[in-house]
């Protein structure tokens, strides 16, 4: 009797480790589908719907952005465009004073600059 019980226990344990197999292989299976899946080719073909609408939004999205860059360039002071910048929400409006505010840094070191550096006449001139 004690031998029938080992031949069916491992018949048991054979029987676990395939279904156990098999679904590994169904998993593996499922994850290589879904990571090699195609892309979609375009949003507007996702949403054919909502395009013209989006277009629009895109379009005033567009015109509110240039007139935030006639605007950041009026601001001379970076204390003014940080505080634009903490404001902001989107990310094309922090991308856009972000860049106002380098152009601003960068006017500014060159104004404190006591001479421009053109080649190395004014690195001799001090010596």
């Amino acid at each position: 009797e004690a031998t029938l019980d080992l031949a069916e226990r491992r018949r048991i344990r054979s029987a676990i480790r395939e279904l156990q197999r098999q679904e590994l292989e169904r998993d593996e299976e499922t994850l290589a589908s879904k990571r090699f899946r195609p892309e979609r080719s375009s949003h507007r073909q996702d949403n054919k719907e909502n395009w013209p609408q989006s277009q629009h939004l895109e379009e005033e999205q567009q015109a509110a952005l240039a007139a935030l860059s006639e605007q950041l360039e009026a601001i001379t002071s970076v204390e003014e465009l940080t505080k634009l910048l903490r404001a902001a929400g989107e990310y094309e409006e922090r991308k856009l004073i972000r860049a106002a505010i380098r152009k601003l840094r960068a006017e500014e070191i060159e104004g404190e600059a006591p001479f421009p550096c053109s080649g190395g006449d004014a690195l001799e001139s001090l010596r």
